[in-house]
Formats: C-alpha cells, sequence, structure tokens
C-alpha cells in the first residue's frame, strides 16, 4: 500500500489551516480598527505621538 497520497494532503490541509487563521485575523482587525473606543497606536498617523505605552 502506497502512502504517495499522504503529503500532498497533509500540505493542503496546512494550506487550509493557515489560511482560515489569517483569514480570521484579518477580519478581527478590521473589527478592531472600527472601533472608536480603542486608543490608537502612537506610531499610527492619527494616533497621539505623545502618549504613554501601556
Amino acid at each position: 500500500m502506497s502512502l504517495g497520497w499522504l503529503l500532498p494532503l497533509l500540505a493542503l490541509m496546512t494550506l487550509l489551516i493557515f489560511s482560515v487563521f489569517a483569514y480570521r485575523s484579518k477580519i478581527k482587525t478590521e473589527e478592531r480598527k472600527e472601533r472608536d473606543d480603542i486608543e490608537k497606536s502612537a506610531l499610527a498617523v492619527d494616533g497621539d505621538s505623545h502618549s504613554k505605552a501601556p
């Protein structure tokens, strides 16, 4: 019995898992950017450059 199908299957599963993780991170980041109650970073263009780091 050949296991030649195992390596491509593992590669595709890994790509799928990381793609889902990246997509969810992108969605969470975009939601966080839209919130007004979160303080902007001092490095952001519209952030307060004189704010203290947490």
